[in-house]
């Protein structure tokens, strides 16, 4: 369905629908169904998506034939431990998602302070080899570093199919996150672009009011999350824009957005500039939600639980919502104040953010 001008909406499956602490598989397959329905076909899970590629398994390969759609997954080093560990994800994946093969197979949020592990550990020889064996049809990596390290593995690895990245308005000129840069490195490889954080982990689906009444007056009635996307797929050399689709709302939303597809114009290229402005200037804590904080933490703290919670104070001056969604961020969990600076959680973070600085700073506003 999708037009050769723009790239194919897909399935990003880290934020799915739960009932409880469980995925809601019922929800998932009516998501899976809808978007199948539309002509799209690209899945995107990962090793480390708690529950995500059983529920796929489920909601997707149990119940529609192997070539109707492609089903990306990732090897995740930095939780692994072991070259060993590491190299057993790619035969658990598997299992998980009975998929048989993998369309596209990826090397998980490489930056500066993880590459080591992929590089000692022979993982980039390892996912060839596989390659070769049938098990995987393309091989990339997603990443989170600099430009000069994306253009390093780009010109070691110029056998590799694809490059994920973290494509959004607001990060475009960012000087910790270089979505634009990055962009630029990778096209200058002729690689194809898989954007992974269109709307920022839900943040520029509901950004500041500032925002909302720019974009507003250019397209009244287009959904926040309708202009990331838009301004993602607009791009050359994408193959797909993934979206964290948690409910069928959503999706429908997504699906409506590509179905009827146009560029961004002109005018709304204008207030997109004029949106990023606003949102360099913005007081929120620029965390996106993945939780890869939050497993290492010696004292249990649920980092970006604590960050949404001062955000509604910090972004929307509502104090007394921004308590409420504190204490539940903290419910049997470390407050903010617990933090010990071990430093694990700056490690993990794919925003390089100063989280030990922000967590003191919720400490002073929340507790």
């Amino acid at each position: 369905m999708h037009t050769a001008n723009h790239a194919p909406l897909g399935f990003g499956l880290m934020r799915l629908p739960k009932v409880g602490e469980e995925i809601d598989v019922a929800q998932t397959s009516q998501m899976v169904d809808a978007f199948l329905a539309a002509g799209f076909t690209y899945f995107d899970t990962a090793y480390v998506y708690t529950g995500s590629e059983d529920a796929i398994r489920k909601a997707l390969v149990e119940r529609h034939p192997r070539d109707s759609y492609t089903l990306a997954t990732k090897l995740n080093a930095r939780v692994a431990k072991t070259e060993e560990k590491a190299k057993q994800e790619l035969e658990e994946s598997l299992a998980r998602t009975g998929a048989g093969y993998f369309d596209y197979y990826l090397l998980h949020a490489i930056q500066d302070s993880n590459v080591q592990y992929y590089n000692d550990w022979n993982l980039w020889d390892f996912v060839k080899e596989q390659k070769a064996r049938g098990l995987i049809r393309h091989y990339g990596f997603s990443f989170h570093g600099t430009p000069a390290l994306l253009d390093k593995l780009l010109t070691q690895h110029p056998d590799v199919d694809f490059v994920q990245l973290q494509i959004n308005y607001a990060d475009w000129d960012n000087p910790e996150v270089t979505s634009g840069e990055n962009y630029r490195v990778a096209r200058a490889h002729g690689k194809q672009i898989v954007i992974m954080e269109p709307v920022k982990g839900g943040a520029l689906a509901d950004p500041p009011q500032d925002v909302k009444d720019l974009f507003d007056q250019v397209r009244p009635g287009m959904s926040y999350a309708s202009w990331a996307l838009r301004f993602a797929a607009s791009l050359d050399g994408i193959l797909a824009v993934l979206s964290g689709m948690s409910n069928l709302a959503q999706m429908q939303d997504n699906l409506a957005t590509f179905t009827q597809f146009g560029p961004v114009t002109d005018a709304e290229q204008e207030a997109i500039a004029k949106a990023q402005k606003i949102l360099a200037h913005s007081a929120a804590i620029p965390c996106t939600g993945c939780g890869y904080c939050v497993e290492g933490c010696p004292r249990q703290i649920f980092i970006p639980k604590i960050f949404a919670a001062a955000n509604k104070q910090l972004a929307r001056n509502e104090p007394d919502q921004a308590k409420e969604a504190y204490a539940r961020a903290i419910e049997g969990r470390g407050k903010a104040s617990d933090c010990i600076h071990c430093g694990q959680c700056e490690g993990a973070c794919p925003q390089h953010l100063p989280v030990i600085e922000w967590l003191r700073k919720c400490a002073e506003i929340l507790e």
